[in-house]
């Protein structure tokens, strides 16, 4: 629910900026607003994560990139600062960006803590082969290795074997969910997290993360993510008005031709009569979850009965489902989290249209 209120504001939000010129005084402002909404969207992750351990949705990932942002992001407006040791020929890792992220954060934010005054934080990082019969608990295998101190006044000893339990805390405001949820995210990637700590020479938090080893091209970052046109008939399904006013508008903004449906026997009545017509729906975007309705799932199961070229993008704010990590291997051709962008919606779209494109199908 809370990421359907949020999908609300960042629609919103989004669609106000393809209104206006970034040059107009009003846009830096939307776009804090932007920046913000997304926060929001990487807390809820997090307590969704720590209480149900939720799937990563993984895509290939430049470390060292996501190191240095989200190491700003932590540490922005304390005392202390990040010395990284971040080679250049390291591998990338198959990961979820929010959730390691977030693991990076809560890391970072606990070793800030321990140091009242400040002080430096060291992040290295390796390319590391674990063969087997190591004393680790991971799978043989080429791993990151993610190695985090700060100059704090350690843990003691009888503390040390807690810090990943769920709502420990020697803190008085502290909630103990920060390192029970980085535990939670590393184990969901299959890798290992492990501290050490002495009262004279701080704390050190190591992160193995498995890697990818051979050569993915990554495409360049984009200062400013820009909003993709484009044409066809498109069909959303959500439970939600709000959500299907403004994603309906923002798509019709891009050029498309919408229609909308509140649950998926709905839905699937007007592809069907779509198809039957011969005007066909090039996309359908559905949510996964419909109260008391038929939701992305089963419809597009269904779905592909009627029309086994039919594609489909699931649309959730519950980032932990499974059919969100896999979501090809239930028949969907893309996935995007609530809330989104619509940069990132603009993107996606012309993704799941390509193929069509290509085999000039598209009209």
């Amino acid at each position: 629910d809370f990421n359907n209120i949020l999908m609300v504001i960042l629609g919103n939000i989004s669609f106000a900026k393809m209104q206006i010129s970034p040059q107009d005084k009003a846009y830096k402002r939307l776009t804090d607003a932007e920046t913000a909404s997304l926060k929001a969207k990487d807390l809820t992750r997090q307590f969704l994560t720590f209480s149900k351990g939720g799937a990563p949705i993984k895509k290939p990932i430049v470390a060292a990139q996501l190191i240095k942002n989200y190491g700003h992001f932590a540490l922005s407006g304390t005392k202390s600062t990040c010395a990284y040791n971040l080679p250049d020929d390291l591998w990338k890792i198959d990961a979820d960006e929010g959730q390691i992220g977030q693991v990076i954060t809560n890391i970072l934010i606990n070793a800030d803590q321990s140091m009242p005054k400040g002080g430096t934080i060291s992040i290295d990082c390796e390319n590391v082969v674990i063969a087997a019969g190591q004393d680790l608990p991971l799978q043989p295998g080429n791993y990151l290795k993610i190695s985090i101190k700060d100059q704090g006044n350690g843990i003691p000893d009888e503390y040390l074997g807690k810090i990943f339990d769920p709502y420990f805390t020697t803190k008085p405001a502290g909630r103990g969910l920060g390192l029970a949820s980085a535990y939670s995210i590393i184990k969901k990637h299959e890798g290992y997290i492990v501290a050490e700590s002495s009262t004279d020479a701080g704390t050190s938090v190591t992160l193995f993360i498995p890697a990818l080893t051979s050569q993915v091209i990554l495409p360049d970052k984009e200062d400013e993510p820009v909003l993709l046109k484009g044409e066809g008939k498109i069909l959303i399904m959500d439970d939600d008005d709000n959500i299907l006013q403004i994603v309906g508008a923002a798509l019709e903004d891009m050029g498309y031709e919408v229609a909308v449906a509140h649950d998926g026997r709905t839905a699937i009545a007007m592809y069907a009569e779509a198809l039957q017509a011969a005007q066909p729906f090039n996309v359908v975007i559905m949510d996964l979850t419909v109260p008391g309705g038929m939701g992305g799932q089963e419809a597009v199961r269904k779905l592909l009965e009627i029309d086994p070229q039919a594609r489909v993008i699931v649309s959730s704010g519950y980032c932990d489902d499974p059919v969100m990590a896999d979501y090809k291997s239930y028949g969907f051709s893309g996935v995007i989290a609530k809330p989104y962008c619509l940069t990132e919606l603009s993107k996606q779209m012309l993704q799941v249209l390509r193929p069509l494109l290509a085999d000039g199908n598209y009209s």
